[in-house]
């Protein structure tokens, strides 16, 4: 009987590792998006110009489409960059192109969310070839 009382316990905690489990994940909605002076084909079109004068393509083994996030925070600054894909030994080129993204002119509006400013976030994609590259 004893052994059966301890092997109770042993039996739900195994349940409980196939469990469901649930995760929540918080959309945030905006009252006012985040805006660049010019709008989005102003930014969009400094961003390709930046890439074009600092990013060197060739000395990267880049081929086929990239997606840059581009974290707009609270004062409008873009205070934080992710690549995907993930490419292997970026660390140069993720570099560069946070350079690139420096020497753009113009400060961001930040997101609203009701009076409130909000982190955002800019989604950019560009398609990278051996003969350079264009906005997707």
């Amino acid at each position: 009987m004893k052994k059966y009382l301890l092997l109770l316990p042993l039996l739900f905690i195994g349940m409980k590792g196939f469990s469901q489990q649930t995760t929540q994940t918080e959309v945030t909605t905006y009252t006012e998006k985040a805006e660049f002076p010019g709008g989005d084909q102003a930014f969009r079109k400094q961003f390709m110009e930046m890439l074009y004068a600092y990013v060197d393509t060739q000395s990267y083994a880049i081929n086929g489409k990239v997606t840059f996030v581009i974290n707009i925070s609270l004062d409008g600054k873009m205070n934080r960059l992710d690549i995907l894909p993930k490419i292997g030994n970026s660390e140069m080129f993720v570099d560069d192109v946070k350079y690139a993204m420096k020497k753009i002119k113009g400060k961001w509006k930040p997101a609203m969310k009701d009076t409130t400013p909000v982190d955002s976030k800019m989604i950019v994609k560009v398609n990278f070839s051996t003969h350079g590259y264009d906005e997707d």
